[in-house]
């Protein structure tokens, strides 16, 4: 009674994957577009792109603007401390 019963549960699960429609193995090659098709891809990729082109520009975010304050001006970056170049050559080896 078991085994009648597990092979009816595996029954039930497995029923579901054997309706789904047919999904493309590895190598093979998809199928021809009907002119209908084409047309709807076409129609829908210019909808995508109208859509795009009505999206307005934005300015930059300041994520950390209201923290920071409005008030407080932006830091320059620091200044960079003079090298000084001498005129001796250095050798190889550095006596400690």
């Amino acid at each position: 009674m078991r085994k009648i019963a597990v092979a009816v549960m595996l029954i039930l699960i497995a029923a579901p994957a054997l309706a789904q429609d047919h999904v493309q193995q590895y190598g093979e090659q998809p199928k021809e577009k009907t002119a209908t098709e084409k047309a709807d891809d076409n129609r829908s990729e210019r909808a995508y792109q109208r859509s795009l082109n009505n999206v307005p520009d934005q300015k930059p975010v300041d994520p950390w603007g209201t923290a920071r304050g409005d008030d407080v001006p932006k830091k320059a970056p620091p200044a960079r401390p003079a090298v000084k170049h001498s005129s001796k050559a250095k050798s190889g080896s550095t006596a400690n």
